[in-house]
Formats: C-alpha cells, sequence, structure tokens
C-alpha cells in the first residue's frame, strides 16, 4: 500500500515542523512542508491525500491558494487552519470547497490529527468500493454470459442494446435459464452502473408482506412495524429494481404497481407523502404474460407498462455445444474457488451431458456439474461423476449406500450448507433430497453446521 501523502502549509517554520512532527508519528504518513503559497502551487503535481493550509501567508491568502487548489484539482480536501476565529469567513471557506476550518489553538495538532485519520479512512473505504464494483463490473460482463450457440448470441445482441438505454426490460424464460444473471448484465453495462441493483422475488415474500416490501411503511402502521421501513423501489433510487417472477404478483398489488410505474412515487404504507423515484425496471418470469391476461390473473395495461423491451432466453436443450461451455465453465470456476485441481470431461462424460433434457436449465447443470468435480478422480469426470435428479443414482440414492461412499456423500452436503450458509432449504433443492433428510443428518451429528 502507498503511503498517505499529506502537505502541509505553514509560514511559521517552528510550527510547522512541529506539525510535521506530530503527524509523522504514522508510519504510514508521508508529510511534505511549505512555507508559501505558490511553493505549494508549484508542487501540485505531486496529488497529496490531503492538505492542511495556513489561511494566512505571506505571500497569497488562504482562501486565493484554496481557489487554485480547487481549479487543478478539485477532489483533494483542503484543511483551512486559521489564527482567527471568524465565522463568516469559515463558512465562506467550506462554501468554497474546504474540508475543514480550524482554529489554531493548544488542540491544533490533535484536531488536525483526527481530521487527516477520518479523510484517510474515507478514502480508504472509496478504494475499496471502488474496488469492489470493479469486481462486480467485470463479473457481470457481457463476456460472462458463456456459449456460441445462434440462440444465445441473439440473446447478447438484445442484452447489448437494452444496455444502451434506459428502457423497461422483461425477460422471459424456464426456470434455471439466467435471467437474474441478464438482469445484472443489462445494469452493470448501463449508465446506472454506479447505482443500486436491487433484486426482489415476488414468488419468495409472503403474500401479506410484498407491498411493505416493495414500498415500505411507517412506523405503527400496522401490527409489527416497530420502524419505519424503505422499500425496495426507493433502495433502487437512481438504479435498477428487478422484478422476478412477476407473473405470481396477486390482482391487488398489481394496481399499486401500475401507479408507481406512471407516476414514478411511492407511498409507503401508513403515509400520505409521496415520494418521488426514479429507478429502472426488469422484470422477468416463467410465465407466458400474454396467458395471463387472457386468463384475468394479470392486468393488460401493467403488462403493457411492463413488456417495454422484451429478452426471450433459450432453454439449455436448444443450446447445443453450449452445454460443454458451461460445464467447463462451472468446473474451472468450482475448483479454483475450492483450490482443486483443474479436470477434464471423458468423451463419454460430454456424451451424457449432451444428450440429457436439462429440465432444470443452467441452474440444474452447475449444480450438477460442481457435484461431479468433487466426485471425480484422476483430474477427470466420467460418466459415472454425473449424476442426474431423475436417474437412479442422485444424492437421495447415495444417502442409502453405506460406509465410505455414504461419508463422502456426507461431505458433499457439508460442503453445499457451508457454501449456502447453513440454508437447508436451498441445499434440499440443490441437491433434491429432502430437508428432513438434512436435519436428520444434522441431529445424528453426521454433519455439522458451522
Amino acid at each position: 500500500m502507498s503511503a498517505f501523502k499529506i502537505f502541509l502549509v505553514e509560514d511559521d517554520e517552528f510550527y510547522g515542523k512541529l506539525l510535521k512532527h506530530h503527524l509523522s508519528l504514522n508510519p504510514d504518513y508521508e508529510v511534505e512542508l511549505f512555507t508559501s503559497g505558490r511553493e505549494l502551487l508549484e508542487n501540485l503535481y505531486k496529488k497529496p491525500n490531503v492538505i492542511s493550509l495556513d489561511y494566512t501567508l505571506p505571500d497569497m491568502s488562504g482562501a486565493n491558494v484554496l481557489r487554485d487548489i480547487k481549479k487543478q484539482y478539485p477532489e483533494i480536501p483542503v484543511i483551512i487552519v486559521s489564527g482567527q476565529e471568524d465565522i463568516t469567513t469559515a463558512v465562506t471557506l467550506l462554501k468554497e470547497g474546504a474540508y475543514d476550518y480550524i482554529v489554531k489553538d493548544k488542540d491544533t495538532k490533535e484536531r488536525i490529527w483526527n481530521v487527516v485519520k477520518h479523510i484517510r479512512e474515507n478514502a480508504k473505504l472509496k478504494d475499496e468500493i471502488d474496488r469492489l464494483r470493479e469486481e462486480v463490473n467485470q463479473k457481470y460482463d457481457f463476456s460472462n454470459i458463456k456459449g456460441n450457440s445462434p440462440a444465445i448470441k441473439r440473446v447478447f445482441k438484445l442484452i447489448e442494446k437494452a444496455s444502451q438505454s434506459n428502457i423497461t426490460v422483461s425477460i422471459c424464460g424456464e426456470t434455471g435459464t439466467g435471467k437474474e444473471l441478464v438482469a445484472k448484465v443489462i445494469h452493470y453495462n448501463s449508465a446506472r452502473r454506479k447505482k443500486p441493483f436491487v433484486a426482489v422475488n415476488i414468488a419468495a415474500i409472503p403474500k401479506d408482506l410484498i407491498e411493505s416490501e416493495l414500498f415500505g411503511h411507517e412506523k405503527g402502521s400496522f401490527t409489527g412495524a416497530i420502524n419505519r421501513r424503505i422499500g425496495k423501489f426507493e433502495e433502487a433510487n437512481g438504479g435498477t429494481i428487478f422484478l422476478d417472477e412477476i407473473g405470481e404478483m396477486e390482482l391487488h398489488l398489481q394496481a399499486k404497481l401500475l401507479r408507481v410505474l406512471q407516476e414514478k412515487e411511492v407511498t409507503r404504507i401508513g403515509s400520505n407523502t409521496p415520494v418521488k423515484i426514479d429507478a429502472r425496471i426488469i422484470s422477468a418470469t416463467h410465465r407466458n404474460l400474454q396467458e395471463e391476461v387472457k386468463a384475468g390473473r394479470f392486468r393488460e395495461d401493467l403488462y403493457y407498462r411492463l413488456i417495454g423491451f422484451p429478452i426471450e432466453l433459450p432453454p439449455l436443450r436448444e443450446r447445443g455445444n453450449d452445454i460443454l461451455i458451461l460445464a467447463k465453465h462451472f468446473a474451472d470456476e468450482f475448483a479454483k474457488e475450492n483450490k482443486m485441481e483443474k479436470v477434464v470431461f471423458t468423451p463419454e462424460a460430454q456424451e451424457k451431458l449432451l444428450r440429457y433434457h436439462w429440465p432444470g436449465n443452467v441452474r440444474e447443470l452447475k449444480a450438477i456439474i460442481e457435484l461431479a468435480v468433487v466426485m471425480s478422480d484422476d483430474g477427470k469426470i466420467t460418466e459415472e461423476n454425473i449424476n442426474f435428479t431423475n436417474s437412479n443414482n442422485n444424492i437421495q440414492d447415495l444417502l442409502h449406500e453405506s460406509g465410505t461412499l455414504r461419508d463422502f456423500t456426507n461431505k458433499i452436503i457439508q460442503y453445499y450448507l457451508e457454501k449456502y450458509d447453513n440454508n437447508v432449504l436451498e441445499v434440499a433443492k440443490r441437491l433434491d433430497i429432502g430437508k428432513s433428510t438434512i436435519y436428520r443428518l444434522i441431529k445424528n451429528k453426521e454433519i455439522i453446521l458451522k
């Protein structure tokens, strides 16, 4: 990590050396002392992390030095240190971009130390946020949607077009085809990438809580509302809200959602004051919404509000050799995450993957490949390592075996519990076993929650 660079500007040489010594007690600080405004400005190209600026200098006023700094490098925080407690001057300098205004007294050294410490902590936090944002942007780059089939190439083109505008997007496709991934790729490649991406799975929220989850509520608005709650639409302000499984929303809530989309504002439960919101809407469903409209289960006016730019994701069984491309990607990713050697697929294993009809699509493929990597030997995934959920050789069957194989299977369940933060429901779904089976293994201490 590079040193945190501090520039001190102080015409009193003794006092300046005292401040420099005090700040240099932190070995991570690199402190330079200047005695005039001109000398500082000549060295600004070094781009310090913070400047402590004496307001009264022999050659220039602190106000003029501040203005010159802000013209060249507006992002550099400047602390003004003055011998006079002048509220009017302080307010003016703060309005012109000063980070803080400190009056010289016996506590000045400590106050500068604390302000510099605060600035550094904020800078570290910003760097971490920028790093994480860059990681997210890389994770949801277009290249992370794997495949070369004509079907997925059509999807690439649609995603690229959707990312270049602010149009409402609707994504349809079977369960497990990657609708949320596509929504994230659109968001993180759009002009809204620096703002929140908020995902809401309508099907996963109890029906009596959906309105509060989406629009928020005020304290005391209903039994259990002990605090004000900001809804998902407000959380997504400036960014994107992803409404997954929108076809599961009940009609009375569809009417409220329609009003939010029309008025671009939400009203929390228990409030009469609307809150303006600016959130891009991306919705997804595995249902045919046109059929739902005909059946009277989905509002036609809401349907036309949501349809916007439609993207249909192809099922995995229609993507040909993309199955093998994805299988290799998931295997390599899993091996890397778990510090395991890379594996290769035997021709028989590849043929088995291509023959299968993949009812669970990409999500099912990922789970099966991760399990196959764990089951593999000698760096090879064989036909026997690939266990489909509807075959006679799945996890449920392996649990009835005895000895080493059963112990090994328990290790697989243990691994998935750790991976999904002890979410028994998620592990049961991914491995196609009953929750009661996992709870029994936990009770018998065959597997341990960590």
